[in-house]
């Protein structure tokens, strides 16, 4: 998970990350946050960080653990037809009676169950 995700995810949006941040040290030196702007408008760095690096990893961690248990939801996206599709189905079942937009609806949920 990258880790301007779980910094913003944690509340935190103005800062910069320079290269790679694979450890304390990187998150030490590649990782600055903005706390102003000087009247030329270039951004003040703050001296101290708000959040430390340990928050950040479990962070991305939670969000890491959010985003695998919902794979389903991704697969199921892929899986249905298109809004025109359904659309066409929908109207074809009310003229003819018939259930197609609900069983390939259906189908589509069946092939990728939530867990």
């Amino acid at each position: 998970m990258d880790i301007s995700k779980a910094i913003l995810s944690l509340g935190q949006y103005q800062f910069v990350v320079q290269g790679e941040v694979n450890s304390e040290e990187d998150w030490n030196n590649n990782v600055k946050f903005i706390s102003g702007v000087d009247e030329n408008g270039n951004s003040i760095f703050s001296e101290t960080k708000p959040i430390t690096y340990e928050e950040v990893v479990l962070e991305q961690q939670k969000l890491q653990t959010e985003y695998d248990n919902n794979q389903y939801q991704r697969d199921r996206a892929k899986a249905y037809p298109s809004l025109q599709e359904q659309l066409d189905m929908q109207y074809w079942d009310k003229v003819n009676g018939t259930t197609n937009w609900e069983d390939a609806i259906a189908k589509v949920k069946s092939d990728n169950p939530k867990p």
